[in-house]
């Protein structure tokens, strides 16, 4: 296996089998940890010992989607819905900002209408009151035009997990009412339009197999997106799937790894999922290869409302008043916080803001 690490390293692609080969060793610890450690030094190489961070602001926990793994689905009847204002938003950065942030993640449920147009302000103002910052919107499906008006109005980057690219597995865990189709469409929307583009999976989601992992692998390969956003499936307890085991966290890691060693250049993040699954998840996450942590920023009274899934970790390090504590967490691997923005350049790694 470390001999498909290494053509990995050096050619930044695999055949189908050669994935699948390699994937399924994703319990075996040597095998991951050669591959981590090639991850690692790819991250180094280009980035430092540096770890960007994000301000995550969850603007709202209403959707009108049913999806159903997701806590915040449409018929969940359990949930305290939110929508932040304008001004707790704006003040959210404006705190942010104060901390050192430069950049903001606007994320929430998929909701249209007079709701595209509120955000559509807020990026506005938030680019005229913070224009070195960058701003990242990850807010589910909308139509083209509506893509275009956030971008006009200043967002630079967009998130939109497509979760798995096999149809079949797709229908599994969505309604009827939506397709991949439009969830692929949208990508090549996003990415068209000027869009910093991300996208991921979930791993382990309920029915998924190796071939469908393996898959997704050869579709981000093949859409090379600038952000690349997976963590393990958690589950929440008022959904159909509340009685499905959690994803696998050695399979994140190796899939972090294999995505570094793909994508030298890629953001990253070591996300909140996998700080959940495991006390040392974000640190094993960077360790493995990935580049972005997100602290919440988001107001301390909402952030248990937005509940994608059990036990979300909201506290501590994961919160912008955590900075010192993850400072010192981030420290005990070798790494520090970057305050930089972080500007995604193909060339040569991700560069400061003025780089």
């Amino acid at each position: 296996m470390n001999s498909l690490i290494d053509k990995l390293s050096i050619e930044g692609r695999l055949s189908t089998q050669e994935y699948r080969s390699l994937l399924a060793c994703a319990d075996d610890d040597a095998v991951r940890e050669y591959a981590a450690s090639r991850a690692r030094e790819t991250a180094l190489a280009r980035f430092g010992n540096g770890i960007y961070i994000r301000g995550l602001i969850e603007v709202s926990n209403v959707c009108r989607n049913d999806c159903y793994y997701c806590g915040i689905r449409r018929s969940n009847r359990n949930v305290s819905r939110y929508s932040l204002s304008y001004e707790e938003i704006m003040e959210c950065c404006r705190t942010g900002y104060a901390l050192g942030f430069r950049t903001f993640v606007m994320q929430g449920g998929e909701i249209s209408g007079a709701a595209d147009e509120a955000i559509t302000d807020t990026v506005r103002a938030v680019r005229a009151e913070f224009p070195d910052c960058a701003i990242t919107l990850s807010l589910g499906e909308k139509r083209r035009e509506v893509y275009q008006r956030f971008f006009d109005a200043g967002a630079n980057r967009y998130l939109l997990r497509h979760e798995t690219v096999t149809p079949d597995h797709y229908g599994r865990l969505h309604p009827a009412e939506m397709s991949l189709e439009g969830r692929l469409h949208c990508l090549y929307d996003l990415r068209e339009i000027g869009f910093q583009t991300g996208t991921g999976i979930m791993v382990g989601s309920p029915y998924q197999t190796l071939d469908n992992i393996v898959a997704d692998v050869l579709f981000i390969e093949k859409f090379r997106p600038q952000m690349i956003g997976l963590g393990p499936y958690l589950p929440q307890h008022d959904t159909p799937f509340a009685a499905f085991p959690a994803g696998s966290m050695n399979m994140t890691l190796m899939l972090l790894s294999v995505f570094r060693l793909m994508f030298p250049d890629a953001l990253i993040p070591s996300t909140t999922a996998l700080a959940t699954i495991a006390p040392q998840g974000r640190e094993l996450g960077i360790l493995a290869g990935a580049n972005v942590v997100m602290p919440n920023l988001s107001p301390a009274d909402t952030r248990a409302h937005y509940a994608l899934y059990d036990n979300k970790r909201a506290t501590g390090t994961e919160a912008a008043e955590g900075l010192r504590a993850l400072e010192a967490q981030l420290e005990s691997i070798g790494y520090r916080i970057s305050f930089d923005r972080g500007d995604y350049s193909p060339s040569g790694g991700v560069r400061p803001a003025g780089g």
